[in-house]
């Protein structure tokens, strides 16, 4: 049925079809166990022989239905929940790498991902070379190695709202024989699904849209099952070679599409853990039923926000794609015709403190280290989640020290310019 559903339809019903007499809401599985009467049955789930329930660590009903929505949404072959967005892209490329493996990332990518990619998981072992995504094809390619095992960039970047070329960098992570990895987290797949531009996976932190009221954290891996890795089988030993955990199993032949993801589920999940509880798996698809609708108020707000912004005369610049004189303004059109999102990197004249009385003197918009909720905030990234970066990394990164990130949520605009300009004539 989902598949011949409209993403609508999909956000409402998807992922969780009642059989006669069954809760017509999906229910809660808080359960960490599943009973079976046959010894041989939880003998042949262990070694993946069959299908069923038997740990939440591993399968859960609950986060397995809301896997399905989302995998739906992307249009993807399966997907797997983690506790967090930062567990979400950490396993989507320790799945297919390991120590002295190597891969490619935008330098534009979110500070928390930027230092896991960069500091943490070269503690394992693991390089990543940053690039500029504005940088020319051939200085991009030079940082692929024979080591090289994925290319990584977000849709719409964490706090400087840089659109990702994902065709282009799909192609160019192909020609290396190598899956294009994509956090989908700020356009969701309401407005963008990247897998119709050649993307291998997404990503997403589910804390954020998704969710969309603040209450859970979480993260998504989706598979397109689009990428071949018997074709590439020497770069992907663990997919593509028996693994002795599983008595001898080879992903890529036992499970087809579905390799890339049960490989996480089975190896990743049960090793390390970092599941989602179904409890706020319940509460993620609670949001996910009316995600259509709120992502379209978002962008129609943030669009009038952005433009009131940059006829300001206290404001230096702005960044949102749907400015026509924005310089991602066409790749926006391209992958975004229908909005973006809600966020707005913008910045003030004058100089750091300026932009921190600023913030303080708002009244309904809340300075949070969260983002992409129903509700209005800001934070200055270079004093608060990007602090752990050197000025270096953040220039790098694409986050000015004047940047402000203005998450335009999904009350009344006029009450949320009302707010910015009397905290703008409040910190003249």
């Amino acid at each position: 049925m989902e598949k011949n559903l409209r993403k609508e339809s999909v956000c409402v019903q998807g992922g969780w079809t009642p059989k006669n007499g069954e809760p017509r809401v999906l229910p809660i599985y808080q359960s960490t166990t599943f009973k079976y009467d046959d010894s041989d049955q939880m003998a042949r789930l262990f070694d993946l022989k069959d299908t069923g329930y038997f740990y939440t660590r591993l399968q859960n009903p609950t986060n397995d239905a809301v896997a399905a929505k989302i995998a739906t949404l992307e249009g993807g072959a399966g997907a797997m929940l983690t506790s967090s967005g930062q567990a979400a892209n950490f396993y989507a490329v320790f799945n297919i790498c390991e120590a002295g493996d190597h891969f490619v990332a935008s330098n534009t990518i979110y500070g928390g991902t930027f230092n896991l990619f960069g500091v943490t998981m070269k503690k394992l072992g693991i390089e990543c070379t940053f690039v500029d995504p504005d940088w020319d094809d051939e200085r991009i390619e030079a940082a692929f190695r024979p080591n090289t095992k994925c290319f990584f960039g977000e849709t719409i970047s964490n706090p400087g709202g840089h659109v990702f070329d994902i065709e282009r960098f799909a192609r160019m992570a192909h020609r290396h024989g190598v899956p294009l990895i994509v956090d989908n987290t700020f356009a969701t797949p309401i407005n963008c699904r990247p897998f119709e531009w050649g993307a291998d996976i997404v990503t997403h932190s589910t804390t954020k849209y998704m969710d969309g009221h603040a209450t859970s954290v979480g993260g998504a891996i989706v598979d397109s099952g689009n990428f071949d890795w018997l074709a590439h089988a020497d770069k992907f030993p663990g997919l593509c070679q028996p693994d002795e955990s599983y008595h001898g199993l080879t992903y890529a032949t036992a499970f087809g599409k579905m390799a890339y993801i049960t490989k996480a589920t089975a190896q990743l999940m049960r090793d390390l853990g970092s599941i989602p509880s179904p409890f706020n798996c319940f509460l993620l698809n609670l949001g996910l039923e009316t995600l259509h609708l709120r992502v379209k108020r978002h962008c129609e707000n943030a669009q009038a926000v952005a433009e009131y912004l940059e006829r300001n005369e206290r404001v230096a610049w702005v960044n949102y794609c749907g400015l026509k004189n924005n310089k991602y303004y066409e790749l926006g059109q391209k992958y975004l015709p229908n909005g973006s999102c809600g966020v707005i990197a913008f910045g003030l004249k004058g100089t750091k403190e300026d932009a921190v009385r600023f913030m303080d003197s708002l009244k309904m918009i809340a300075i949070v280290t969260h983002v992409a909720d129903a509700r209005t905030c800001v934070l200055h990234p270079a004093s608060h989640t990007h602090r752990q970066l050197s000025d270096e990394q953040l220039r790098e990164a694409g986050v000015a020290p004047d940047l402000i990130r203005l998450s335009v949520g999904i009350e009344n605009v006029k009450d949320i310019i009302e707010d910015i300009q009397q905290a703008l004539d409040a910190s003249k």
